[in-house]
C-alpha cells in the first residue's frame, strides 16, 4: 500500500511532535523541516503529497516558501488570525488556512479532504454518486441523465461532497470553500445553498430521494438511498 506522504514545516517542536505522532498513527508517512531553508533543501529529494506550513519560520519564512510549493496542496498552520493575511495566502497558492490552536480531528478531516480533492483534480475524472454525474472539465452536472443548472457555490459544494464520499465534511471547511464565491458567507447562507442544491437534485428525480445528509453538529455528507 502506497502511504500518502506529508511534510511538516514548523519550528515549534511540541506541535511538530504531536502532528508527527498523530499523522503516523493515521497511516501517513511523515517528513519534517524546522525552517524554510531546510524545507527547500528537503524538497529537492522528496515529493510529498501534502505540506503543513507554518509562517513564522527561521531562515526563509512561510510566505517566502509558499510560492515555490507548486503542484502540492499546502495547508498553512499559523497563529496569525488576520483575515487579510489569510486571503493573501489562499490567493498565493495555499489550499487552506488553519489557525493555531486547532482541533486535531478537524485538521485530519481537512487533510483527507484536500488529498482526495487534489487527487481527483489531477485525474480530471467524472465524479459520480448514485444518479449524479459531475464533469469537472465542462462544469456540467446531470441527475438521472438530466442536466441541472447550479450556481458557482452550489457546484463547489456538490463537487466537494462528491470528491469525499463516505466522509463527513465539516461545516467550517465548506464555509471556507464557498467563501471564494460568496463574500457574505455565513452558516445560515450555507444552509440556504444546501437547501437549494437539494431541491435542484430532487427535481430531476422521479422518487423523493435526498442524497445530502446533515450530520448534526459536524457538517454534511452524501448518503446512499
Amino acid at each position: 500500500m502506497n502511504l500518502k506522504h506529508i511534510l511538516i514545516i514548523d519550528d515549534d517542536v511540541p506541535i511538530g511532535d504531536m502532528l508527527n505522532e498523530t499523522l503516523t498513527k493515521e497511516g501517513y508517512q511523515v517528513s519534517r523541516a524546522y525552517s524554510g531553508t531546510e524545507a527547500m533543501l528537503i524538497l529537492k529529494d522528496i515529493n510529498p503529497d501534502l505540506i503543513l506550513l507554518d509562517l513564522m519560520l527561521p531562515g526563509l519564512t512561510g510566505e517566502e516558501v509558499l510560492p515555490a510549493l507548486t503542484g502540492i496542496p499546502v495547508i498553512v498552520i499559523s497563529a496569525k488570525a488576520d483575515i487579510d493575511n489569510k486571503v493573501e495566502l489562499l490567493l498565493g497558492g495555499a489550499v487552506d488556512y488553519v489557525t493555531k490552536p486547532f482541533h486535531m480531528k478537524e485538521l485530519l478531516a481537512r487533510i483527507s479532504v484536500h488529498l482526495r480533492t487534489f487527487e481527483s483534480h489531477e485525474e480530471a475524472k467524472i465524479l459520480s454518486f448514485e444518479k449524479i454525474r459531475l464533469y469537472p472539465d465542462t462544469h456540467q452536472v446531470t441527475v438521472s441523465d438530466k442536466e441541472i443548472k447550479l450556481t458557482r457555490t452550489e457546484y463547489a459544494i456538490l463537487k466537494l461532497l462528491l470528491q469525499n464520499q463516505n466522509q463527513v465534511i465539516p461545516k467550517s471547511l465548506i464555509l471556507d470553500k464557498i467563501a471564494q464565491d460568496t463574500p457574505d458567507c455565513t452558516e445560515s447562507s450555507l444552509k440556504m445553498h444546501i437547501s437549494n442544491l437539494r431541491k435542484k437534485i430532487r427535481s430531476a428525480l422521479s422518487e423523493e430521494e435526498d442524497y445530502i445528509e446533515n450530520v448534526w453538529g459536524i457538517g454534511f455528507c452524501l448518503k446512499k438511498q
